[in-house]
């Protein structure tokens, strides 16, 4: 998770909302990816979708089965489908999302009778999670407002 947090920080300093995934395979960081929808200008570019395209690229194949998804943010209903089609088996997140998480806050994508139903670890290092994002839409409000 910790590296997950490392990504967050490099889409922050991009101006990006701070999210970032890390994908784990036998205990090694194949891929990673951050939050880039703004730089992007691509609503698909979510830090899991963009660790979950590497990922695939790295071992040929878009089945991750043998992967694990670290993700500093809940993951909303695309990264949820896009995680239940890659097959990947395990997801850790941080922070809750209230308003978009589909792994137990709004929805939990995985309950439902898909063929693929991910177990998921959440609240990781989930202050550290939440700050970095709280941090980062606190000073956005006061850049708005001077």
């Amino acid at each position: 998770m910790n590296e997950a947090l490392r990504q967050a920080k490099i889409a922050g300093a991009l101006g990006e909302v701070p999210v970032g995934a890390v994908i784990v395979k036998d205990g090694e960081i194949i891929s990673v990816g951050y939050n880039c929808r703004e730089t992007s200008k691509n609503a698909l570019c979510h830090a899991e979708i963009e660790a979950i395209n590497s990922a695939c690229k790295t071992l040929g194949g878009w089945r991750l089965w043998q992967c694990e998804l670290y993700v500093t943010l809940e993951p909303c209903p695309m990264c949820a489908g896009a995680i239940i089609n890659s097959r990947i088996p395990k997801v850790i997140f941080g922070a809750f999302d209230k308003k978009a998480g589909s792994c137990g806050s709004v929805v939990n994508l995985f309950d439902l009778p898909y063929n693929h139903k991910p177990e998921i670890i959440s609240g990781v290092l989930e202050k550290e999670c939440s700050d970095i994002l709280k941090d980062f839409f606190k000073n956005l409000r006061s850049k708005k407002d001077k």
